[in-house]
């Protein structure tokens, strides 16, 4: 490691102020950021924590609307009994991430500011059709992921919560590279007033990405079986060490027929 000035800071207000010094970096979770500075791939002057900061922290329920700080944990998402009843789908996904020791640290406003293309929330965002909350403004899930690594955010912005309207169905599957646990092909389903979903998480070259076929099919009938025969095409997928486009391709059909599955139990 190197020398790093470390700031722990007491409001989102602070953490703004001090993040503008230096090359400075937000620190939540630290599950990305940490292993990119042993490995000297970042090298920030300043790191900002904000892991301290109670209005980031915890989930709220008000009917169907729900509410996730930013520097909310996978295990507290994962286990919280109001948004266990309120979306179970969201709650199963985030006790599919990575080990204990990751889900006791890493956040979910972490999670997608870094947008992993294998990551696994930005795929129920995407679904969900839910709002990113900043300390600037307000950003809608499909205007904010935007490529590989990349969001809307800007220099400064903080993500402060994450909102969403529970849909009245929903699930996700994921098939998932044995040692990371990270997504090779994950999709999410939803079903609801405004229709259908499915948004598909480590194939695109380009990152998270609805899939058009997928919700075609799953809107005439949201049955596992209206997925059969459909081909979603390999333009466009990853092709790597873990599995080529085509694999990927089939791969979403797979999990979105079992996520719809799951959904109707």
């Amino acid at each position: 490691m190197y020398a790093v000035n470390y700031h722990r800071a007491a409001s989102v207000a602070d953490a703004a102020k001090l993040v503008k010094s230096g090359d400075a970096k937000l620190l939540s979770g630290g599950m990305t950021l940490i292993p990119a500075m042993k490995t000297r791939l970042a090298a920030p002057s300043d790191l900002v924590d904000l892991s301290r900061i109670s209005d980031l922290q915890g989930i709220k329920v008000s009917g169907k609307t729900v509410t996730i700080g930013a520097a909310t944990t996978h295990y507290d998402v994962a286990s919280d009994e109001k948004l266990r009843k309120a979306c179970p789908a969201l709650a199963h996904l985030a006790s599919l991430i990575g080990d204990p020791a990751v889900r006791h640290k890493g956040t979910i406003g972490g999670s997608i500011a870094n947008n992993d293309p294998a990551a696994d929330y930005p795929a129920a965002l995407l679904a969900l059709g839910a709002t990113i909350v900043t300390n600037k403004r307000e950003i809608s899930a499909d205007k904010f992921f935007k490529g590989l690594f990349e969001t809307a955010l800007k220099d400064g912005e903080i993500i402060t919560a994450v909102t969403f309207t529970a849909p009245a169905k929903a699930a996700y599957e994921k098939f998932r590279n044995p040692a990371s646990r990270y997504a090779i092909v994950g999709v999410f389903v939803t079903k609801g007033k405004d229709g259908v979903s499915a948004a598909v998480t480590g194939a695109g070259e380009d990152g998270v990405f609805r899939s058009k076929e997928i919700e075609v099919a799953l809107a005439k009938n949201f049955t596992a079986a209206a997925l059969d025969g459909v081909k979603v095409p390999a333009k466009g997928l990853m092709s790597d060490i873990h599995a080529s486009s085509d694999y990927r391709a089939n791969l979403i059909t797979v999990m979105a027929r079992r996520a719809v599955a799951a959904a109707n139990a």
